[in-house]
């Protein structure tokens, strides 16, 4: 027969079990010649399909009645080879009987169960069951060639006469599938149960039952499956042979092993009954058991059972879709049956294992039954094995029960009693084993275990203790799968284990958290981790920190005694629980489950921010120190998983339905961390404790004992020993009272009511303190309890005293055992103590047993199991009143939770960013900080952003506070672009993990600008350094202020770099370089200089800044303020510790184009412009930011300009222009004056004004463009008068001041008032003066005379002298027309006439008479024309005031006194002197224009005579003969025009003005002696008429006025 390659391990897969349990046949069986086994191969052990029910039918080719007629042989043949059976007829090869057909024998249908049982409990009937009649005949035999005994032929044995009567009932059979299942089956269970058959034969039985199911022969629809399922059972639990060697024996077993796995997994498996069920476990545990077996054969067991459990439990979720909603319906049905099967998995009690292991044949004993419980049989003699008799034709399929929740949770309850640490007869072997079947059975049935009682009970109890004290192995294959169990046992069942799960992982946070610091490693820094936690929260800190206010709600005694205090494991184990704690937290609401039923409960501790420290501190590499390399990725792992599992979240829809409400649990997590603290205060100072307390109102009145003693009682955090010592101190006796009130000790024991006592505080040391705890305690039970046979309670006071000595006596390790108290010594000490009487010896000895056996535990004393198992008791009933654990499936609570545990997660991924190598790493990373920011940002921490951004600013290298050197940038053209190359984006374009947490960062900060708050300060700073060094421009959004970009360097820094783009080659390149050097100019930027710099381009290009700056200038102004914080921080508080730029030897020369004297003086920081620049756009965007931020960014600004000579004059100057701006935005609020600004400006020394001229004219014409107060109040400051007089001698500046004087001067509506008349008269005559420039273009014409027949050249054109002499010529006009507001301004003034004519007219005619002195002769003849026409103007006579008269004393005298000298006269010889005459004749029309009025004056006489003295200078001045001619003539007119009048006339004509008449005379005689002939004014009038004698006077008059008219034409 050919068989299958055996395989190491035969559970594997399907079809290779089978074929190895095939090559596993014996020997005897390969010797078959039936010719079926041949065309079969391999495929007739192929076993039972596991998905029976799922998948199709296995075809047979052979006829099916054929098949098991072969099989039949097969084992009758291999019995007749034995000895045993050696006489046999050959009635079963043949299908006959060699008995005449017996009525009784002629059914084939075995008996049922119950009837096996019976007979199996009577111990008799089998041997006489279908025996035959001693006196048949054996002729027939003989003829056939037998051999007989003694010459009679033997009777067939009753199990190969099976065989033969199944052959008979298979005769005419055309569907096996209506055959009788039993019957097909009972030959091969007699075979199977008998204990005289060899391992081969039993194996051969086997093997055709396997193949039977394997082939469908056997299907759900034979009849009576149920009842050929559990006789195949009972018969495979209760399989006997006789042990031959090992080999064979463990195949039978191995066998066993597969057609169990078989029925229970396939079509019948589920009408096994409970018991059957029981028996097929038992039956594999019992192989897993025996170390006597292979490894092989208990590590298949182990495999097979695994599979049955699956099977198993996965049933318990049938059961449950059956029940449908009710579930405690099951419970209840099933109530009555747990307690019927019961499973002792064990060597010696099970028969097939117990045959494998038997002696050899020679000695051969009989088995014994499976189950304890049934009697057991002597098998019958080597010659009778179990008889073959009729079985009752009624069914019991009705009876038969298919296995439910009884046989499921016997053998969980087994599974789990296996794993009792305190249990000797199971090695740990068994203990791992067990453990394996548990865990799978957790992860099929989990959920369906927990909502059974009877199963969770199991689970919450027994299992959870036995677990949690595997777990402090150092067996590491018990510790592995202790912690696999726990792990999935929380993760499918953790409703219902609320305090078991803080117990396992308060002791894996107590073993992993290391106690050590974090190393520091250089280039991290320190304040990158300072978020990750050094020790847990559960861990009591040591008393140097006990007012840390942090306890735990287990304590360190607690824990130990429960074994979960931490210690030193090894580092396999520490992987290990890394492992458990990675499992748990993949669960994604693991930690929100943590949060909310441990970190917000009052009692419980805070496990979610302890199990995220303690992954953030083993993430950082040097915990593999200590445990493995695994152990760091394995945290950051679950770290990262924590994360994204709340990112994840942060877009799904909130339910809030079924959980408790967030406001709810902030209140309570308050309440804990005041507790928290009042406890630790309490432990160190009770009254202290309880203040603190009641202030914070936990405890509604400290002066109401029940109140107080209700609050000790009930918190964990109060130390037991600290809270005995307090009730018991004097002055407390109603709290003690109070406590004692709560206590119910009706019916209870003294002992037990003691006790109960005791385990709420520990007894004090002191005596008097212990005596007024027992009074009380007396009191309390004898009132409640009345105990029996008790006198009084002083007999209640007397034997408490004793029960606690006892309790010492008995349990003090430093007593001998055999001089510990005994029972007599205890009764003879209480001897009369009950009111004179004895106390009953029962009930005394009561007291001392359960004394003597059950330690009274005081809290926080002893470790042993007494310990533990009063801990455990404690936690149990304590989760009934903690309830359920709540499972969280909503994001409701992530806020919360993110906010309490955040800081290790950022602190962690930084640490690890910065040290990691590894791109998956990085990847990870980075992904984890991206989402930890959207978290924040969503949920609005603000500090948890700043965080994130402050980390990766630091990563990035952007955020260096110093700068880098920028003296050496260069600029490169690339294409048609151009990059700056510098030392900062050398370096950080070959940094990759900068590059890639820059881009993170920026990605962070777009979209969170509002949620961010100090961390500003990095991305300001990380803005400065790439601005500076031309990689991001000044602003991304538009600027609202009209000024040019900020430039990045002095001037006297610009590189000046030849340009030689034609030139190529390495000669070219060499040439360059060397000629650089020579000039000391930075050589040319390597190509990986430049390529690093292109990555540095791309990067930032990658950061989408843009979006960032839109965002920010779009901001709230509350967000706003954090940005203009940060900006202002940046600037130096101290302007004098700027470096003052000083060439030095390292320093780059300067282009020849540089100003030289630029090499001195405070240096240029572009950073700082760009500072005040963006403070300023963002705070003028709009009237709320302005009147928020405006006052802030003022003072900055006033700041610099306060400090003005510590600056470098481009931020002076563009300050000045911010300020006039903000000033002009904020007129209307407080924090910024118009005087105390201007007066800075105009401060400034005259080389900073010059430089800043062009930005400070440009904010002042924004400030006075619109009219307003603004306006009027910069136009009436001094401090304006003197900038713009300031800045009018530059060229540069002077047209712009022009622009706004006469804005000022001729502006709509006019803004000239009394306090800046006279300021703009000045200003007006500066500008003229100015114009004086022109004179040298005019001189240079007149000396420059044609040449006859050459056309003359046209001047050289000079824009600027053009440009000054027009503002000249238009200022003088603008000065005569300011003459049209000086009547308006003196009737406001309320001046008295003198003061307001000198106020408003002197200075018109002061700059006027100065004009006409000017070199240009186009300003100079315009002022004339100015003057003349000022001087005849009515206004200026107007009113009563005889102050006009001044204009000859102060205007005119001084004006031709001036012209007289030598030195106006030579700055224009050509033009003065006709100007001279001009103002000679100015001065006789404008005496004649007033004459009338002078007439009436009294100082008419000293005028006259003053200007006779003109004239005479100027006929003397001996300057030409121009004014010898102009003085006489008008002097003529004047004289006729008086004596006309009627002023000039000879005495003898009118006496009055005899006076006038000599004085003229006198003085005209002196420099005209002949003109008084001339004119002949003494003789007799002939025309009477006054005037006709001098009208050709006034007619050269008019053609004098005429002229001078003409001559100032072209300009007026």
């Amino acid at each position: 027969m050919s068989h299958g390659a055996p395989t190491a391990y035969p559970f594997v897969a399907e079809e290779t079990i089978d074929a190895s349990t095939a090559s596993l046949q014996p020997p005897e069986s390969s010797t078959s010649t039936d010719p079926y086994r041949h065309s079969l191969g391999n495929s007739q052990l192929n076993g039972f399909d596991m998905n029976y029910s799922r998948r199709g039918h296995v075809a047979v080719a052979v006829d099916p009645v054929a098949l098991i007629t072969t099989e039949c042989i097969t084992v009758t043949s291999a019995m007749r080879k034995h000895a045993r059976w050696a006489h046999s007829s050959v009635s079963a090869i043949l299908g006959g009987s060699s008995t005449p057909m017996n009525p009784s024998l002629q059914s084939s249908r075995p008996p049922t169960p119950r009837e096996d049982l019976g007979t199996r409990k009577g111990g008799k009937g089998r041997a006489s069951i279908g025996m035959p009649d001693a006196g048949d005949d054996g002729g027939l035999a003989n003829r056939w060639g037998l051999r007989g005994k003694k010459g009679k032929s033997m009777q067939d044995n009753p199990l190969m006469a099976g065989f033969g009567r199944l052959r008979r009932e298979l005769t005419g059979c055309k569907d096996i599938h209506k055959f009788d299942t039993p019957s097909l089956l009972y030959p091969f269970l007699q075979v199977i149960q008998a204990s005289a058959t060899s391992a081969p034969i039993t194996s051969l039985a086997l093997v055709a039952i396997t193949k039977f199911f394997s082939y469908n022969l056997i299907s759900p629809e034979s009849p009576r499956l149920s009842l050929a399922m559990q006789s195949l059972s009972a018969a495979i639990t209760h399989c006997r042979f006789e042990a031959s060697d090992s080999a064979a024996d463990e195949i039978v077993l191995l066998r066993i092993l597969k057609l169990m796995e078989g029925m229970l997994s396939g079509p019948g498996g589920d009408l096994l009954s409970d018991e059957s069920v029981c028996e097929m476990m038992e039956t594999g545990l019992s192989m897993c058991c025996q170390s006597r077996l292979s490894e092989l054969l208990r590590r298949s067991a182990e495999i097979s059972m695994v599979k049955m459990c699956q099977v198993i439990f996965e049933r318990l979720k049938h059961l449950e879709i059956e029940a449908g909603d009710d579930l405690d319906a099951l419970d209840e049905k099933t109530k009555e049956d747990m307690d019927t099967v019961k499973m002792d998995p064990s060597a010696n009690t099970n028969d097939a294992v117990k045959s494998s292991l038997a002696t050899p044949p020679s000695d051969l004993r009989p088995s014994t039954s499976f189950d304890k419980s049934r009697a057991t049989t002597n098998s019958m003699d080597n010659g009778s094995e179990v008889g073959v008799g009729p079985a009752s034709e009624a069914s019991d399929d009705a009876l038969i029960k298919p296995y439910s929740l009884p046989s499921i949770r016997e053998l969980f309850r087994v599974l789990v009693d296996l794993l009792d640490p305190h249990d000797r007869q199971h090695a740990d072997t068994m203990r791992v084993m067990a453990l394996r079947i548990i865990d799978v059975a957790l992860e099929v049935a989990g959920p369906s275990i927990a909502k059974h009682p009877s199963l969770a009970n199991l689970a919450e109890d027994r299992l959870c203790r036995y677990l949690f004290q595997l777990v402090r192995s150092d067996n590491m294959a018990i510790l592995h799968e202790s912690l696999i169990v726990a792990g999935t046992l929380l993760a499918t069942c953790r409703g219902v284990l609320k305090l078991q799960q803080e117990l396992f992982l308060s002791y894996l946070v107590a073993c992993l958290h290391p106690r050590v610091e974090i190393p520091r490693e250089p280039g991290i820094d320190p304040a990158l981790y300072a978020g990750v936690p050094q020790a847990p929260k559960l861990v009591k800190p040591p008393p140097s920190q006990a007012s840390s206010g942090r306890s735990t709600p287990v304590p360190v005694k607690d824990r130990q005694k429960l074994g979960m205090e931490g210690g030193s494991r090894k580092p396999d184990a520490r992987e290990a629980m890394v492992e458990s704690v990675g499992a748990l937290a993949r669960i994604p609401s693991f930690m929100v489950e943590l949060y909310v039923n441990y970190d917000c409960a009052i009692d419980r501790s805070d496990l979610c921010e302890d199990m995220v420290g303690l992954l953030s501190r083993n993430a950082i590499p040097d915990s593999a120190t200590w445990s493995t390399t695994s152990v760091p990725p394995l945290c950051l792992d679950a770290l990262l998983g924590y994360v994204q599992f709340v990112a994840e979240r942060l877009d799904d829809e909130p339910r809030y339905d079924g959980y408790p409400g967030v406001n709810k649990l902030r209140e309570q997590r308050r309440r804990k961390k005041t507790i928290i603290k009042g406890a630790s205060k309490f432990n160190e100072n009770p009254k202290a404790g309880l203040s603190y307390l009641s202030s914070q109102g936990i405890i509604e009145d400290p002066t109401d004992a029940k109140s107080v003693a209700a609050f000790l009682s009930g918190t964990t955090r109060i130390s037991k020993k600290q809270f005995g010592e307090y009730i018991s101190k004097k002055g407390n006796e109603p709290i003690l009272e109070a406590l004692l009130d709560t206590f119910h000790f009706e019916g209870k024991r003294l002992d037990e009511a003691l006790r109960e006592m005791l385990e709420t505080f520990r007894l004090p040391g002191e005596s008097a303190l212990i005596e007024r705890i027992i009074t009380v305690f007396s009191e309390r039970y004898f009132e409640q309890a009345r105990p029996e046979g008790v006198a009084d309670k002083d007999s209640i006071y007397v034997l408490t005293y004793a029960t606690i000595m006892l309790n010492t006596d008995q349990h003090n390790p430093n007593v001998a055992k055999e001089k510990r108290m005994k029972f007599e010594n205890f009764a003879k000490n209480l001897t009369t103590c009950n009111g004179g009487q004895n106390f009953g010896d029962q009930f005394l000895q009561d007291i001392f047993d359960s004394i003597k056996s059950n330690e009274i535990i005081l809290p926080d004393e002893h470790d042993n199991k007494h310990a533990f198992d009063y801990a455990w008791r404690e936690l149990l009933l304590k989760s009934g009143s903690a309830g359920d654990l709540v499972l969280c499936d909503t994001n409701i609570f992530d806020a919360d939770m993110f906010a309490a545990t955040w800081k290790p997660v950022v602190a962690t991924l930084s640490y690890v960013f910065l040290s990691a190598s590894d791109d998956a790493v990085f990847s990870r990373v980075i992904t984890g900080f991206d989402q930890c920011a959207r978290i924040a940002g969503k949920y609005g921490l603000t500090e948890a952003v700043d965080r994130v951004v402050y980390c990766l600013s630091y990563i990035s290298t952007l955020a260096i506070g110093s700068p880098l050197n920028t003296s050496l940038n260069t600029e490169v053209q690339v294409g048609e672009n151009s990059v700056m190359v510098s030392e900062l984006s050398v370096k950080f374009g070959r940094d990759f993990k900068a590059q890639l947490s820059t881009v993170v960062l920026f990605r962070v900060v777009s979209g969170s600008e509002a949620v961010m708050n100090s961390s500003w300060k990095q991305i300001v700073q990380i803005w400065l350094n790439l601005f500076v060094n031309s990689l991001i421009p000044p602003f991304f959004a538009p600027n609202r202020m009209e000024i040019s970009p900020i430039p990045l360097q002095n001037p006297s820094q610009v590189i000046d770099r030849g340009q030689n783009k034609n030139e190529a080659g390495l000669f070219s390149a060499f040439t360059s370089y060397i000629s650089s050097y020579a000039a000391d100019d930075p050589p040319e930027p390597s190509d990986e200089e430049l390529e690093s710099t292109l990555c540095t381009v791309d990067c930032v290009n990658a950061c989408s800044m843009g979006d960032v700056f839109a965002n920010v200038v779009n901001m709230p102004v509350n967000s706003l303020k954090p940005v203009i914080e940060a900006l202002l921080d940046h600037l130096p508080d101290d302007p004098s510790s700027i470096v003052i730029s000083v060439k030095s030897e390292t320093e780059p020369p300067v282009s020849p184009n540089a100003q030289k004297g630029a090499l001195t003086g405070p240096a240029y920081d572009p950073s700082h412009v760009y500072l005040l620049e963006f403070c300023t756009v963002l705070a003028l965007r709009d009237e709320e930011t302005i009147a928020t931020l405006g006052g802030d960014v003022a003072e900055a600004l006033m700041n610099v300009m306060r400090n003005s000579t510590s600056y470098h004059s481009i931020m002076i100057s563009r300050t000045i222009f911010y300020l006039l701006h903000v000033l002009h935005a904020s007129y209307e609020h407080s924090f910024l004056r118009v005087p105390i600004v201007l007066h800075s400006i105009s401060s400034f020394k005259k080389d900073l004004l010059d430089k800043s001229s062009s930005l400070v004219l440009q904010g002042l014409t924004r400030c006075i463009k619109e009219p307003g107060p603004l306006r009027n109040e910069i136009m009436t400051s001094p401090d304006f008068w003197v900038i713009l007089r300031n800045l009018t001698s530059s060229a540069q500046s002077a047209p712009v001041v022009f622009e706004i004087l006469e804005g000022v001067a001729i502006g709509s509506p006019p803004t000239v008032m009394a306090d800046n008349y006279e300021s703009a008269v000045k200003l007006l005559n500066d500008f003229a003066s100015a114009g004086s420039v022109g004179s040298t273009v005019e001189q240079k014409k007149d000396r420059r005379p044609a040449r006859r027949g050459q056309p003359q050249k046209a001047p050289e054109k000079q824009p600027r002298v053009e440009a000054a002499v027009a503002r000249g010529v238009k200022a003088i006009t603008m000065i005569y027309s300011l003459t049209t507001r000086i009547p308006v301004l003196m009737q406001q003034s309320l001046l008295e006439s003198k003061e307001a004519w000198a106020a408003y007219w002197s200075p018109i005619f002061r700059a006027l008479t100065t004009q006409c002195t000017n070199p240009c002769r186009e300003i100079r003849h315009q002022a004339f024309a100015s003057l003349q026409r000022t001087l005849l103007s009515p206004e200026l006579t107007s009113g009563e005031h005889e102050e006009w008269t001044a204009i000859f004393g102060e205007v005119l005298f001084p004006l031709i006194v001036r012209l007289l000298k030598p030195e106006v006269y030579s700055s224009d010889p050509v033009g003065m002197s006709e100007t001279r005459v001009q103002a000679a004749t100015l001065l006789c029309r404008i005496f004649l224009h007033y004459l009338v009025l002078l007439s009436k004056w009294d100082g008419m006489l000293d005028l006259w005579l003053k200007i006779l003295d003109i004239m005479d200078r100027l006929m003397n001045s001996g300057q030409g003969d121009s004014l010898e001619e102009a003085v006489p003539e008008s002097l003529k007119n004047i004289l006729l025009v008086m004596s006309s009048s009627g002023y000039l006339v000879p005495p003898s004509q009118d006496p009055a003005h005899e006076k006038l008449w000599v004085e003229t005379w006198k003085r005209i005689d002196r420099f005209l002696p002949d003109l008084r002939k001339e004119l002949d004014l003494e003789g007799p009038k002939e025309v009477e008429e006054p005037l006709a004698s001098h009208s050709a006077p006034p007619t050269e008059e008019k053609k004098a006025d005429d002229t001078t008219k003409a001559k100032v034409a072209p300009v007026s």
